[in-house]
């Protein structure tokens, strides 16, 4: 038994240090809350470029940033029994080399100090993004090839910690590395984050409701995997108290589709061409009319369907919100100009 296990068992009082970078987004904040409520967490520091106002239990908030000539992050992971690594720049699309240096730099940053700093367990937020295009009609385990679609900035970047990750893990044989490679990951706080990031202003938030959606495009390969970011969080919880290694998919069920999104908006279906759709984004995009490039589109449509077996024997992890109320639970927040008290989560 390692000392994370022996801490984990011993709950109360003598229960983990956990630190969580990257603490205030969508994922974060729903792993920040789901510790502080673990009867087997002792304390929670949560790393963030801009401290919030909200204060959960046993949480201390740090300012800190993971950028290449940021602060010094391993004074802040000793003594810790695990980090979980979820900080991510998505933007601007327009520039790649700047969301390079906080993804990629800034990530390898926190792996290495996580390992000068002795920390027996590290958890980092890989991504479906993550794998190389497969199949829409059935399943894939966590063996499949991590190469993502090297077009879009996201996919390269979580491809190439996967790969930086598996010499890692050779050089500390001795630490704990869990990857945990989610679907789209929906809540209603993160509602205006996700606009923003991603829509932008483009398309009025008040529209996001019946009737005022008339048509769903019945796109080839528009198929893909959801999950509510509690669920998520409980996953990386598990990841943290239980011995396990390597990767773990997440989603729920049922996988979303142009006849499942159609049912959500009470829109009606419409099959059309590709090309003309994505001629549409790609001039949007260029224009500056919306955040989200062309290329992570090409990614979506390619994106293989994930098997989450293993998260459900070796976590004994199980979601409690369909997909479907996943995304019903961001779009009601999308209406309602829902957030949170941090920075990337403000209304």
């Amino acid at each position: 038994m390692n000392d994370t296990e022996r801490h984990a068992a011993a709950g109360g009082t003598d229960g983990l240090r956990v630190v969580v970078v990257g603490a205030t987004g969508n994922v974060g904040t729903s792993v920040v809350e789901a510790l502080s409520r673990h009867p087997g967490v002792a304390s929670v520091v949560g790393l963030a470029r801009r401290t919030p106002d909200w204060q959960p239990e046993k949480t201390t908030w740090v300012a800190a940033d993971i950028d290449p000539d940021g602060d010094d992050l391993v004074p802040h992971f000793r003594g810790a029994d695990a980090v979980i690594h979820l900080a991510w720049k998505f933007q601007p699309t327009h520039d790649p080399l700047t969301t390079w240096r906080t993804n990629v730099l800034g990530s390898i940053r926190v792996f290495e100090a996580a390992a000068a700093a002795g920390v027996p367990a590290l958890v980092h937020a890989s991504s479906v993004g993550t794998y190389a295009p497969g199949p829409k009609d059935r399943a894939v385990d966590e063996s499949w090839p991590t190469h993502g679609w090297p077009q879009a900035a996201y996919c390269r970047e979580k491809a190439y910690l996967e790969r930086y990750l598996d010499a890692y893990e050779l050089k500390h044989p001795g630490m704990r590395v869990v990857r945990m490679r989610p679907g789209f990951l929906f809540k209603r706080e993160s509602a205006a984050q996700q606009r923003r990031i991603f829509a932008g202003s483009l398309i009025p938030p008040q529209l996001m409701r019946p009737p005022f959606v008339p048509v769903v495009p019945d796109l080839p390969g528009l198929v893909f995997q959801a999950l509510h970011t509690d669920d998520a969080a409980a996953a990386y919880v598990a990841a943290v108290m239980r011995p396990v290694r390597g990767a773990f998919n997440l989603a729920a069920e049922p996988v979303l589709d142009p006849a499942r999104l159609s049912e959500i908006l009470e829109a009606r279906q419409l099959r059309v061409p590709l090309p003309p759709v994505r001629a549409a984004l790609s001039a949007a995009w260029r224009l500056r009319l919306v955040p989200a490039s062309p290329d992570l589109f090409d990614a979506v449509l390619r994106l293989p369907l994930m098997d989450s077996s293993r998260a459900r024997d070796e976590l004994d992890w199980q979601p409690r919100h369909t997909a479907v109320e996943a995304l019903q639970d961001f779009l009601d927040g999308l209406r309602e100009h829902a957030g949170m008290d941090t920075a990337p989560l403000a209304a």
